[in-house]
């Protein structure tokens, strides 16, 4: 197959924001409508959502490692030593992924927070961007990117968080955050 990018590029959607996810799912979206291939690799993610329904329809390869970090409690030991296990498989499937460059673009979707929780090293995705096929457009989201992420990438959108109706009690809705 013919690569559809001449130079594809890397980009970080980060910040404590809603829409990281959503502004990936967007391109994603866009390139498909194109008629590029498109994979999204969730890390952390097992919620049902109306993402994974959405990528299905609209002919996009989605995978989803499931991980058991909770975001409001600390894990134990051996509960940490288990996700970094799972984590570390994940990305070794998702270096085979993006090297094969079977696909224009790939989204590492909240691969930023598994790195600021240390279940992956930095210099592992610092190595697959550099190593990564020319043509494949790669977007990393999630809070807390590393600066040396930040350095290796091309375009940095940070989403900022002003108000936001959890503030306010209202749990997430289906549709709408999931």
């Amino acid at each position: 197959m013919k690569p559809r990018l001449e130079k594809g590029l890397v980009q970080v959607y980060t910040g404590n924001g809603k829409g990281k996810t959503t502004a990936a799912m967007g391109l994603a979206a866009r390139a498909v409508g194109r008629g590029s291939r498109v994979c999204i690799l969730q890390f952390l993610k097992s919620r049902p959502s109306g993402e994974v329904t959405s990528a299905r329809k609209l002919g996009i390869r989605l995978i989803r490692f499931p991980g058991t970090l909770c975001f409001d409690r600390r894990l134990n030991r051996e509960e940490m030593s288990v996700l970094k296990g799972q984590m570390q498989q994940a990305f070794s499937r998702t270096e085979k992924i993006v090297r094969k460059g079977q696909y224009d673009l790939v989204v590492l979707d909240e691969i930023n927070f598994v790195l600021s929780q240390r279940l992956l090293k930095v210099k592992d995705l610092l190595l697959l961007i550099k190593n990564k096929p020319s043509s494949v457009e790669l977007v990393l989201t999630g809070r807390y990117a590393p600066k040396s992420i930040i350095r290796a990438a091309d375009l940095v959108t940070e989403m900022l968080e002003i108000k936001h109706p959890f503030q306010r009690g209202v749990k997430s809705r289906k549709g709408i955050e999931y």
